[in-house]
């Protein structure tokens, strides 16, 4: 008796459920990604062979060539809250959308007055501002004070953070929420400009920093 042939009829996969997964993807990543300001200075780090990555909560201070300092924390609400400290110490008032766009900021190197102007700006007019640098001298060190915001400001935000863990019985590593310091300084900044912003850290009896630099390739062992 003849065997019955079964027609062969190729697989078909229908991919209707797979693209309007991935427009989905792709509409949730547009809606929700924010995109990272560029940073109003460029410096150009010195190469070493270190592996170790800048923490993301950090306190960075930024010379440019010129000796020229630049301020950075992150956290939001630490920045606020700085930005208020500051605005109360030298008798600055920041509207709340100000504050808003601070926020987001990346670094800033202009003093204090100058601070209320240079965040109104659009970031193209903030990219062709030539800034003068935070002032950092013996007579006028807003560098400092700015330095020493931050750290508070972070502190008081880290010790709400805890509060919560612990009503939410949840564990809360303090080291590793720890604020870094770091300097990252143009390897054509003089050894003067490092030390003055060194000597802001030491005066603020912070003595332990990272020194930012570009990863060079470890030589290959013979």
């Amino acid at each position: 008796m003849p065997k019955v042939k079964l027609p062969r009829n190729s697989p078909s996969l229908d991919m209707t459920p797979m693209v309007d997964l991935a427009f989905l993807l792709v509409t949730f990543f547009m809606l929700t990604a924010s995109f990272r300001a560029a940073e109003p200075v460029v410096v150009d780090t010195p190469s070493s062979i270190s592996e170790v990555m800048l923490p993301d909560n950090y306190l960075l201070v930024n010379i440019d060539k010129d000796g020229k300092a630049f301020y950075n924390i992150t956290n939001k609400n630490v920045r606020i809250a700085t930005l208020d400290e500051m605005g109360r110490r030298y008798n600055i008032k920041f509207t709340d959308q100000q504050k808003k766009r601070f926020s987001v900021m990346t670094s800033f190197g202009v003093p204090i007055g100058q601070l209320p102007g240079y965040i109104d700006m659009n970031e193209g007019d903030r990219l062709k501002f030539k800034s003068e640098g935070i002032p950092m001298d013996s007579t006028d060190n807003q560098l400092g004070a700015w330095v020493l915001s931050g750290y508070k400001q972070y502190q008081i935000n880290l010790a709400g953070k805890k509060q919560e863990a612990e009503a939410k019985k949840e564990t809360f590593d303090a080291k590793k929420l720890k604020l870094k310091f770091a300097i990252k300084a143009d390897s054509k900044a003089t050894y003067q400009s490092v030390k003055k912003v060194i000597d802001v850290f030491t005066e603020n009896e912070i003595y332990q920093f990272n020194m930012i630099t570009t990863m060079e390739e470890k030589p290959k062992a013979k």
